[in-house]
């Protein structure tokens, strides 16, 4: 269904157990994700939470309506937090919407109880170790000159940001499905401009590490072993800095254990709200 939420139409889905603990998923890729992915991957939690998935302003069937600044997005979330009449929330965000997570409980910490991350950064010091494996994969299409223009929000339409993620797409994963590659290339909702924005103008000031201490809510951080665009060190980082945080490798996923090792995540994930939440109640 559609919102408006701070003058722009915001799509959302709420499914799950009307008077369970909420739970809101932030995708990541702006200008690329959507909240179909994250739908499909935790929806079986649904039987204990109440699951809320939006598409962010200027991706998926958002509308495209700047601007796409961290604050924007983040107090987004809330509009939608607010519209729902919840107090209390718990969060998941992968990879950029990972960024937004940790953004959103530094700024609304009052209105979050855990906070769960899968594959996503504190900062943006990485992306030349994300470019070392690109390019040592020897993919078709994936140039040093390339990776530049994708981290320095350089694409010049909706088909050249195509060309290039499904280019780069072999990557995410550590089984290589080209059927599946090819159908996820032509099922994705491009909006260029949403991430020139994100990658040009909010990654290069994009740096949360110093402030990770402030959080004082429970914290799982998830990645995958073998993830080649924000590695292992990322989730480490992001572990050591925060006070109450539990880090899980996942050995045989890529960028995507939630859905690379689907049943794994979601018992780890149920076993992490279970005990913390009891911890609360102690």
């Amino acid at each position: 269904m559609f919102t408006t939420l701070n003058d722009c139409k915001i799509y959302y889905e709420v499914h799950g157990k009307e008077d369970g603990k909420p739970i809101f998923f932030i995708h990541g890729a702006p200008g690329l994700g959507d909240c179909r992915a994250d739908l499909s991957a935790f929806s079986s939690l649904g039987d204990q939470y109440k699951l809320i998935f939006l598409d962010m302003r200027g991706s998926g069937r958002s509308e495209d309506k700047p601007p796409y600044t961290h604050e924007q997005w983040t107090s987004d979330i809330d509009e939608l937090r607010k519209l729902l009449k919840v107090d209390k929330i718990m969060i998941h965000g992968g990879s950029y919407g990972g960024f937004l997570s940790l953004e959103y409980v530094l700024r609304y910490q009052e209105h979050v109880t855990h906070v769960l991350l899968r594959d996503t950064a504190a900062n943006q010091g990485y992306h030349h170790l994300s470019t070392e494996t690109a390019l040592k994969a020897n993919l078709p299409g994936v140039t040093e000159d390339v990776l530049e223009r994708l981290w320095k929000g350089e694409t010049e339409s909706n088909q050249g940001l195509k060309d290039i993620f499904g280019a780069l797409l072999p990557l995410y994963t550590v089984e290589y499905e080209p059927d599946k590659i090819q159908e996820r290339i032509n099922s994705i909702f491009y909006h260029y401009e949403t991430h020139n924005y994100a990658f040009k103008v909010n990654q290069p000031k994009y740096d949360v590490k110093e402030k990770l201490k402030q959080i004082n809510v429970p914290v799982l951080v998830s990645v995958g072993r073998h993830d080649w665009v924000t590695p292992v060190e990322c989730s480490q980082e992001i572990a050591a800095e925060i006070p109450n945080s539990t880090l899980i490798i996942y050995e045989n996923s890529g960028h995507s254990p939630h859905a690379e090792e689907n049943e794994l995540y979601l018992t780890n994930v149920r076993q992490f709200l279970n005990e913390t939440s009891k911890e609360e109640v102690n």
